[in-house]
């Protein structure tokens, strides 16, 4: 079992950045792909980024490639999200998830655990 809790969220104007946090609890932390997704209101959940267990292989949400960056530090249970060049699009809530196994996931479903999710919003 790992648990997630998010943070780094907050209020930025469009063209800034942000770096969210997701920690996690228990001993495998690095048997787990994570992944970031993101919702906005009247909107269904959707991927943005993904890292493999080991860090070595990412993933992008076309429309944030080159603007995010996902990353992790296993030796502190942490995963990262370095969000650049934002956009007012880019406002939604934002969850980390993890999922055990070396395939990256990029669909909500195949993700076993969820933090609580972070604010993040983008003003014009």
């Amino acid at each position: 079992q790992v648990q997630l809790v998010e943070s780094g969220g907050g209020l930025v104007q469009a063209g800034g950045s942000l770096r969210l946090s997701c920690v996690g609890s228990g001993r495998t932390f690095g048997d787990y792909a994570m992944g970031w997704f993101r919702q906005a209101p009247g909107k269904e959940r959707e991927f943005v980024a993904a890292i493999s267990w080991g860090g070595s292989r990412t993933q992008y949400q076309d429309s944030v490639k080159g603007r995010f960056t996902i990353s992790r530090d296993n030796a502190k249970k942490t995963v990262y999200l370095q969000m650049s060049s934002l956009k007012p699009e880019d406002t939604a809530v934002y969850y980390c998830a993890a999922v055990r196994g070396v395939v990256l996931r990029t669909t909500a479903s195949e993700y076993d655990h969820w933090g609580q999710g972070t604010q993040v919003t983008v003003s014009s």
